[in-house]
């Protein structure tokens, strides 16, 4: 063996044991779960015997999608996505534009801004819960006795439909930061020439960011609509708390809420285990669309 081809497999072995700590943990953690779960949704699953466990098929992937909440879970879910991914883009860089700007306190509003990412989605849920209490909310105390917007208190989490204004809201609010963050590096990534020849050729500022700035996002952007989208597919803590997992009759449900209910309530671990494989795979088809659909060449 020659000098060159021993020192290359050296260098493989030894990157290999750094390797192999980890690579065992995600075996062990990550990938064998997966694995296992992926054989319990094509079992009726015996959990206190689990080699009693019957063989069905397909048949827990049929009934999830011949089941009319799974079909609302995931129009539910669907929704949350469309609402929550670009109100937090177009808030997060309005934002990453105030606090790219020479401003004092530029730091300050910045970890500001951060503040909400960092807080624990629990206790704000449950803050936006009281907000939203039909009876002694806040919001309804602002909207009838302050401005006296309304007649009475709406019942925002009675109603199958107002009840998602509160978790879209936390889900906008709570996002805002991180994508103001990723944004802001996208920004200062951008060379200042581009905005000084632009001048020079009489653009005004609205132009610059039409031709110069969004079209070098692109890359940010494709970024964070691929990773906000899976984050909102994944949706969970939030509609669990706020909506007690399904309330009212089951039509606020996410599709994670569904399946920790069919999974942990019910203990029908293979329908759960089914409603999580068809949710990644849904998650997988739509990030390749996205990424496929927002990758094209900059031009400016």
């Amino acid at each position: 063996m020659s000098t060159i081809s021993k020192r290359n497999l050296t260098q493989a072995l030894t990157a290999f044991l750094f390797l192999l700590p980890g690579l065992v943990l995600f075996i062990t953690f990550l990938l064998g779960p997966m694995i296992y779960s992926f054989r319990i949704s094509f079992y009726d699953w015996n959990i206190v015997k689990p080699e009693n466990s019957e063989w069905v098929g397909l048949a827990n992937y049929a009934r999830a999608f011949s089941n009319p909440i799974f079909r609302r879970a995931v129009i539910n879910t669907l929704a949350y996505a469309i609402i929550t991914v670009p109100g937090q883009m177009i808030i997060g860089l309005y934002v990453a534009v105030l606090l790219d700007q020479k401003i004092r306190g530029r730091a300050f509003f910045r970890v500001i801004y951060y503040l909400p990412v960092i807080t624990s989605w629990v206790i704000v849920s449950l803050l936006f819960e009281y907000m939203f209490s039909g009876q002694a909310g806040l919001v309804n105390y602002i909207l009838r006795d302050v401005f006296n917007i309304i007649p009475k208190n709406i019942l925002w989490l009675a109603d199958p439909i107002l009840a998602f204004v509160p978790i879209d809201l936390l889900g906008i609010w709570k996002g805002v930061g991180w994508t103001a963050i990723i944004f802001l590096a996208g920004l200062q990534a951008i060379p200042k020439h581009l905005y000084e020849a632009a001048e020079v050729d009489g653009a005004d500022g609205i132009a610059k960011f039409l031709h110069i700035t969004i079209p070098l996002l692109r890359p940010t952007t494709v970024f964070l609509v691929v990773v906000l989208t899976i984050g909102a597919l994944n949706a969970y803590i939030s509609n669990l708390l706020i909506t007690n997992g399904g309330d009212p009759l089951d039509l606020t449900h996410f599709i994670l809420t569904l399946m920790y209910e069919a999974t942990f309530k019910r203990l029908d671990f293979g329908y759960g285990s089914a409603i999580s494989y068809i949710l990644t795979v849904f998650v997988f088809v739509i990030s390749v669309v996205q990424i496929r659909l927002l990758r094209q060449q900059v031009e400016i």
